[in-house]
């Protein structure tokens, strides 16, 4: 079945899957990252559930499928990953400005390069800045920032000036390129589909942001604790056979 979909959804066929292509189904495109953004997914699920109580029987199952999953798609590795890695944690390195600030963001090109640490693992999210139409949009280059109050100040009304302070504006001219993850192979992706068994891997990648989103509710709303209103006696009784 998902390979009558890939075929209906692509007129020439190709060892790579072109990003953004028809996948067969309504509203669902092809990931230029389905490897790379799973296991993000499933790094930052198994992070949050470490916060749950450890016999929490939520946390025990969603933790085996996370780490099955996070197992089946690691265990397939595009051609060249081994040397992109290496020269992207040389990068990293050479760079730390770029992609990290005492606070955890990244102080220069923006934010546009955030690194985090999960399970023992780096990664480095990476939001392409907007290209402007030279025709239709109209742009000087400068932010436009507000104005500062005269006299003694609160620390809350200073906090603006830490942060105008934290964005070095005069440094911003430091740039790194980055090179693409090395794709996965239309195969390759048929290999993780075939293991997983849950539908098109854009499919999973769904399931699994929408599971992380459902971590992170629970977590802020901490489940695991005591009603605050207590429920009276019998209220969770319904139709029981007496």
């Amino acid at each position: 079945m998902r390979a009558t979909i890939r075929l209906f959804a692509s007129v020439k066929p190709s060892r790579y899957l072109e990003a953004g292509a028809p996948t067969g189904l309504t509203g669902l495109f092809t990931h230029p990252a389905p490897r790379s953004a799973l296991i993000y997914l499933y790094s930052s699920t198994l992070e949050k559930l470490k916060t749950f109580p450890e016999d929490s029987v939520y946390r025990k199952s969603t933790e085996a499928l996370t780490k099955q999953r996070l197992q089946i798609v690691e265990s397939v590795v595009p051609e060249g990953f081994a040397a992109w890695q290496e020269k992207l944690q040389k990068l990293v390195k050479e760079n730390p400005d770029v992609f990290t600030t005492p606070k955890g963001a990244a102080a220069y090109m923006g934010g546009m390069h955030v690194k985090e640490t999960m399970g023992g693992n780096e990664f480095v999210t990476s939001t392409p800045g907007k290209v402007y139409d030279e025709q239709n949009d109209e742009w000087d280059g400068e932010k436009v920032y507000e104005g500062e109050l005269e006299g003694t100040r609160t620390e809350a009304e200073r906090k603006s000036q830490a942060d105008l302070a934290e964005e070095r504006p005069q440094e911003e001219t430091r740039r790194v390129e980055m090179d693409d993850e090395p794709s996965l192979t239309a195969e390759q992706i048929g290999e993780i589909e075939d293991k997983i068994g849950a539908g098109l891997i854009e499919e999973v990648i769904e399931v699994a942001q929408g599971e992380l989103n459902l971590v992170d509710t629970m977590e802020k709303a901490k489940i695991w604790e005591d009603l605050s209103e207590k429920p009276v006696e019998g209220q969770w009784e319904y139709f029981e056979r007496k």
